[in-house]
């Protein structure tokens, strides 16, 4: 006599997020060409003020991309904006408004030292406005 088979337990699915992210960091040798339109959009908007680059806010960057002003617009750009931020493609100021990411700098420790000797010390300029 055969036994019955015992029977198998329902198999119950989970999504799980995707790693990864549609911002990379940015790196060596990284051009906006590695960002989909949208974002690519933000950091050259940013990137081409009068000045080489100024502080907008996420208001002022929904505007230039002629989104309707409102919350939700907003609110979405200002989101893009804060990811590319984190990755290192935007800078974002204290009070939440964005600027052109700061250059990666080397400064010899002798800048700014008479006989060659420095402390390695070493701050931005002050930004006039």
């Amino acid at each position: 006599m055969q036994e019955a088979p015992e029977p198998v337990p329902a198999v119950k699915v989970v999504k799980v997020p995707v790693a990864g992210s549609i911002v990379p960091r940015f790196g060596e040798g990284r051009t906006v060409e590695a960002l989909v339109p949208d974002y690519r959009r933000i950091v050259e908007l940013v990137e081409s003020g009068p000045e080489g680059g100024e502080v907008v806010s996420a208001k002022e960057i929904a505007f230039r991309l002629g989104l309707e002003l409102v919350p939700t617009k907003t609110e979405g750009v200002r989101s893009k904006a804060r990811r590319l931020a984190e990755r290192g493609w935007l800078a974002v100021s204290p009070s939440g408004r964005f600027t052109p990411r700061r250059p990666t700098v080397t400064v010899p420790a002798a800048v700014g030292k008479p006989g060659g000797r420095g402390d390695g010390s070493w701050a931005w300029p002050a930004r006039s406005r």
